[in-house]
């Protein structure tokens, strides 16, 4: 068998439960690429070395998860605006023979929204976020971007201050108990914490203030339909789910690496939730 030409992978320690290899494989056979992704199970005292010999590995770039992720921002020569602003790096890739950092959550985040739930974006709208991590920083940049103001609700209230320091005057932090008030006035509520995932506490909020034009979007995808995604349903809000963003993150990687644009298609989003039902434990 002759080598591929062009090889990324996923890094990370461990690796084996990601589903990128899945994701990109389908699109490498798709669209008849010579290339191929790998999972590349790296301890910390390997990653560095492993990205400075990309080239050498055979690597044209990857997919950055834990623990890599502050050494992946330290490593790239250069990185993109969304990674800068965010402060984190989850796409490395070869550029003229030099390691470049993107930070392809803020991409994918908006691209499922926008795909999902057209219209979403009103003027003057408001969107609040549950949560201040890695994925509230991403969600928060995006919706930013789009003139969208947001209210960052989080359980431990500095981490919120933090964040919304970080940002700027679109970007606000909030007590818990102000969040009935702010359901009343969201065009957007995002579930950007690990509540509701398989093997964690389940999400204690009301959405009786959530007025109903609103959309709810739960960024947890493991399970599928989350208790806050079947509670918003049942309410009639337009609801979005995070498997969606998973797929529309992925592309902006595969673009860099192998030069093509990439589509979700049903077949693709099928695939993936039919592994994530396999493999979830009830």
């Amino acid at each position: 068998m002759t080598t591929p030409t062009r090889r990324a992978c996923i890094m990370g320690h461990p690796v084996a439960h990601s589903r990128s290899p899945m994701i990109h494989g389908y699109w490498i056979k798709q669209l008849g690429i010579d290339g191929a992704y790998d999972f590349m199970d790296l301890e910390a005292d390997a990653f560095a070395a492993f990205v400075v010999g990309f080239g050498r590995n055979g690597y044209v770039g990857g997919n950055v998860t834990v623990p890599h992720k502050e050494a992946a921002f330290a490593a790239a020569k250069r990185r993109d605006a969304a990674a800068e602003a965010i402060g984190a790096v989850n796409t490395l890739w070869l550029e003229d023979g030099e390691v470049v950092g993107g930070n392809s959550d803020a991409h994918g985040f908006i691209a499922n929204l926008d795909e999902t739930a057209p219209g979403w974006d009103v003027s003057g709208g408001l969107a609040v976020i549950l949560g201040a991590g890695g994925s509230a920083r991403a969600a928060a940049y995006a919706l930013a971007n789009r003139g969208i103001r947001v209210a960052l609700v989080n359980r431990t209230r500095a981490r919120a201050d933090d964040l919304a320091r970080h940002f700027g005057p679109m970007v606000s932090s909030h007590d818990q108990a102000e969040l009935p008030d702010l359901l009343a006035r969201a065009d957007v509520l995002v579930n950007c914490t690990s509540c509701g995932m398989v093997g964690k506490p389940r999400l204690d909020i009301d959405l009786a203030p959530l007025k109903k034009s609103a959309v709810v979007y739960d960024l947890v995808y493991v399970p599928l339909d989350t208790e806050l995604l079947l509670e918003a349903k049942r309410r009639g809000h337009r609801t979005v789910d995070g498997l969606g963003m998973l797929l529309q993150q992925a592309g902006y990687g595969f673009s860099k690496w192998f030069g093509a644009r990439t589509r979700v298609t049903q077949e693709l989003r099928d695939l993936i939730a039919a592994d994530i039902v396999a493999k979830t434990v009830k």
